[in-house]
C-alpha cells in the first residue's frame, strides 16, 4: 500500500513511498522553470515554477507519481482504485486530466491556500494520457512548507478537498472513512 506524508517540524519533508512490485520506468525528473506545459484543456504555461519528483517520462512529458516545486508545494497521487470517478470535459469548469493535475498545481501555485481556491470550480477529467487506456484513478495529498496538507478526491459526486490534519494519506477507502 502507498501512502505519502507531510512533516515540517522546522524543516520541511515530503514524500511517499511507491509500493509497486514493478517498474513502470519511473525516476527523479526535474522540471525546470522555462519548460513548457501543454495541457489537454488549460492554456499552456510557459513561465512557471520548477520541480522535482519521480515521474515516467512519455511524449517529452512527466507523468508525475509525486513532486515539489521550489516554493515547498508538494503533491502525491495515489491509487484510489474502486472509489475515484473522473468525468468528461464541462464548460464553465477548470477542466484537469488526472494526469496532469500535479504538475498543474505545482506549476500554478505556492500554498495549500491558493490550490484550494484554485481548485474551487475545477473539474478532474476521464481524459487519459494514451488512447486506449482508462485514466488511473487516483486521489492526491498536497502540502506546504506551513505544514498545512489537503487531500483532493473526486468521486461520483464531484471533487472534494478536505483539511488533512494528520498530514498522511494512503490508498483508498475516501479520506472521510
Amino acid at each position: 500500500m502507498c501512502t505519502s506524508i507531510l512533516y515540517s517540524p522546522k524543516d520541511h519533508y515530503f514524500g511517499r513511498n511507491l509500493d509497486y512490485e514493478i517498474s513502470y520506468g519511473q525516476k527523479v525528473v526535474i522540471t525546470p522553470r522555462n519548460y513548457e506545459f501543454k495541457f489537454t484543456e488549460l492554456p499552456a504555461q510557459k513561465s512557471h515554477y520548477a520541480m522535482i519528483g519521480v515521474a515516467d517520462v512519455a511524449e517529452n512529458t512527466p507523468l508525475y507519481c509525486d513532486a515539489i516545486n521550489e516554493k515547498g508545494l508538494g503533491a502525491a497521487g495515489l491509487s484510489f482504485a474502486g472509489s475515484g470517478e473522473y468525468f468528461s470535459v464541462t464548460k464553465d469548469k477548470k477542466n484537469i486530466a488526472s494526469f496532469e493535475f500535479i504538475p498543474y498545481l505545482l506549476a500554478t501555485y505556492e500554498t495549500v491556500d491558493q490550490v484550494k481556491e484554485g481548485l474551487a470550480n475545477a473539474n478532474i477529467t476521464n481524459v487519459s494520457f494514451e488512447k486506449g487506456l482508462p485514466a488511473a484513478e487516483l486521489h492526491w495529498l498536497v502540502g506546504d512548507k506551513t505544514g498545512k496538507s489537503i487531500v483532493v478526491e473526486t468521486d461520483e459526486k464531484g471533487l472534494h478537498i478536505y483539511d488533512n490534519p494528520v498530514n498522511a494519506m494512503t490508498n483508498a477507502p475516501l479520506f472521510p472513512e
